[in-house]
């Protein structure tokens, strides 16, 4: 039977036999899963505010008026008045004086600092566990779940407020205490993906062909079990944000007062409300929205690399 032959049989429609009307054959997973988040609105709203976030803190000795720890309104400050927003000061100032948008534009460069190494760190150290664990087995496998579970079962940022306040207040403490937080959730995840790569046909073959484990493992299995991590660690940004801020907002995040990060731009607003709630509202609303961004981003990207999920 000729090709042409072949392909006036397959059905036209949808079935066993057709391609997915939305895909075009020779394309790989991440080229569709682009052409899906093009479409998606969510996700170029997510990729817009992280873009944003991104560049602001890139740039903030160029956007910021100000430096970091500058007190240029130290003067006009008094205890029941804090200048509101003016020509010098779009935003006003702080409690000490610093002007408030400087504030919030170097806060962003610290939140994507933290943010980014905490994942990076808890990405690392989840991958390692799951390859052993999904890839060797046995008792390894047992031993490190068994691990996993440990660190799951106490609530993610208690367990963040424990290695942080045992690790010091600075925020090398705070990389690593959300770090660690991280780990188990990428060691879950990619173990569970391994084990289910572990029963495609493809491994089988390598196998039959004379392939180690190892070599099956690190060159057919992991390769394949990484989307889902990757879409992780996208949602994870938004987390350790969050938590970042949490623990600057606990005290944990070491620094001065006046060092610009948002969490600790709370903390100092707390006894201002009364008489300048906009303190709170600005930084508050700076974690809300990158947070919001990542997940928008993060959710969407995920719909794109499930196969289940394809938008047509």
């Amino acid at each position: 039977m000729s090709a042409a032959e072949v392909h006036e049989v397959l059905p036209a429609g949808p079935g066993p036999g057709s391609r997915p009307s939305g895909d075009v054959a020779g394309q790989s997973l991440w080229r569709v899963a682009w052409r899906r988040l093009r479409r998606n609105p969510g996700a170029i709203a997510g990729a817009a505010i992280v873009a944003v976030f991104v560049l602001v803190a890139v740039l903030a000795p160029l956007l910021a008026p100000y430096d970091a720890g500058a007190l240029p309104g130290r003067a006009e400050v008094r205890p029941t008045l804090i200048p509101g927003p003016s020509d010098a000061y779009p935003l006003g100032l702080d409690r000490y004086g610093a002007d408030l948008l400087s504030q919030l534009i170097w806060g962003a460069r610290a939140s994507l600092l933290i943010g980014v190494l905490s994942t990076v760190l808890g990405l690392l150290g989840g991958m390692l566990l799951g390859v052993l664990a999904g890839g060797v087995g046995g008792w390894v496998d047992s031993v490190i779940m068994r691990l996993v579970d440990l660190m799951l079962s106490v609530p993610s940022l208690l367990l963040a407020v424990s290695i942080a306040a045992v690790a010091g207040q600075t925020p090398t403490s705070v990389v690593v205490a959300i770090g660690v937080v991280q780990v188990p959730i990428f060691a879950r995840l990619l173990r569970g993906s391994m084990l289910a790569q572990r029963g495609q046909d493809y491994v089988l073959a390598a196998s039959s062909l004379g392939l180690s484990r190892r070599t099956v493992t690190m060159t057919h299995v992991l390769p394949n079990s990484v989307s889902p991590v990757i879409v992780q660690g996208t949602l994870m940004l938004a987390t350790a944000v969050i938590e970042a801020a949490a623990l600057s907002f606990l005290g944990l995040g070491g620094g001065s007062p006046t060092t610009a990060e948002w969490g600790r731009m709370l903390t100092a607003a707390q006894a201002e409300l009364e008489i300048a709630p906009r303190l709170a509202l600005w930084p508050g609303a700076c974690i809300a929205v990158t947070a919001l961004g990542f997940t928008l981003f993060g959710e969407a990207l995920r719909e794109a690399l499930d196969p289940r999920q394809r938008r047509r």
